[in-house]
Formats: structure tokens, sequence, C-alpha cells
């Protein structure tokens, strides 16, 4: 599917509504466990969308739009949210997080993007040269990515309980990467 920007914008308003309806009102166990090790619980996730609201996704575009690749993006912290958020009570982390995507969106339909500014490029610092298209479709994707893996890591909290079952609900077994 061809990238447009009126559908991506239809993904990234309802994100927020998606998580708040995953996450809200749910109990400690639910929204705290994750799969072991370092990965993300479902409120990590949370704290990590926050994050990239404030530094990611239109700070990179404002940088493509005004300065291209002569300004390297800012590194991202994928850890950050770790120690920002982790005393925030989930309702104001999935307020902010809807505020904030608010404002983005707000100010990515101000800015009139034409065929010719979704071509324009600015610097990853990792991965090099990217288009304001390839960013915006990659923050589509993010948000789909991490909505799957709140209801990976949710569903994996009964891995051991469906018994026989297990072997007809892939969510269980296959394991994708964290961010």
């Amino acid at each position: 599917m061809e990238f447009k920007l009126d559908q991506a914008i239809e993904i990234l308003e309802r994100s927020p509504n998606v998580i708040r309806e995953m996450l809200q009102g749910l109990s400690p166990d639910w929204l705290h466990n994750n799969e072991g090790g370092e990965s993300f619980s479902p409120f990590v996730v949370l704290g990590h969308l926050v994050y990239g609201e404030l530094t990611d996704w239109i700070p990179r575009a404002r940088i493509i739009l005004n300065q291209g690749e002569k300004r390297t993006f800012d590194p991202y912290d994928r850890f950050a949210q770790l120690t920002l958020y982790k005393d925030t009570p989930l309702e104001e982390l999935l307020d902010k997080f809807a505020s904030l995507r608010k404002k983005n969106l707000d100010e990515l339909k101000s800015i009139n993007i034409s065929d010719e500014k979704l071509e324009l490029k600015g610097k990853h610092p990792d991965i090099g040269t990217v288009t304001l298209k390839q960013l915006l479709a990659t923050w589509v994707v993010h948000d789909l990515n991490h909505i799957a893996q709140i209801a990976r890591v949710m569903a994996r909290q009964y891995s051991d309980e469906v018994g026989p079952w297990k072997k007809h609900n892939p969510i269980l077994l296959n394991r994708l990467p964290n961010p």
C-alpha cells in the first residue's frame, strides 16, 4: 500500500484511544508484568510512546523540513521512560500520550505537506539518510508494533494457563523483539 498522509493520520489519531482501552482500569499485574528479562511491560511501552511524542517524530520532521541532511537527528533514548515515567500514574500517562499526540498531529496537519516535501531528506544517526515520508510511515508502523506488543505481552501472562490450547494461539509461540 502506498503511503498517504491522510491514511497515516487515521491510524495515528486512533492510537491513544486504542491503548487507553487496552490498559485503563487494569490491575497492576496486567500493566507491569513483561516477558522476562529486560522486555517491556505494557506500562513501559506507554512511557516509550509518550517519550517518542516529545523527542522523536515531530522534532525529526522539523529537522527534515528546516535543515535537511545538514543536521543529524538527535539520538533517541529507547529506555528513557524506565526512569522518566516509572512513578507516573497510568491515567496521567494515558492523558499525556493523548494530549501530546493531538498537539503533534495538529502541527503535522498545519504544515501542509506536499508530495515534494515528503521526499525531503534528513539524517538519522544510525541508519543514515531517510525521507520525511519514511519517517511518517515509520511513526504509523511504530504505533501498530507497540499495540501488538502490548497485546502479546498481556497474552503471554496466561501462556502456561491455556494448557494444550497454546499450540492454537500463535501470539504465545512467536516472540517479537522489543523496540
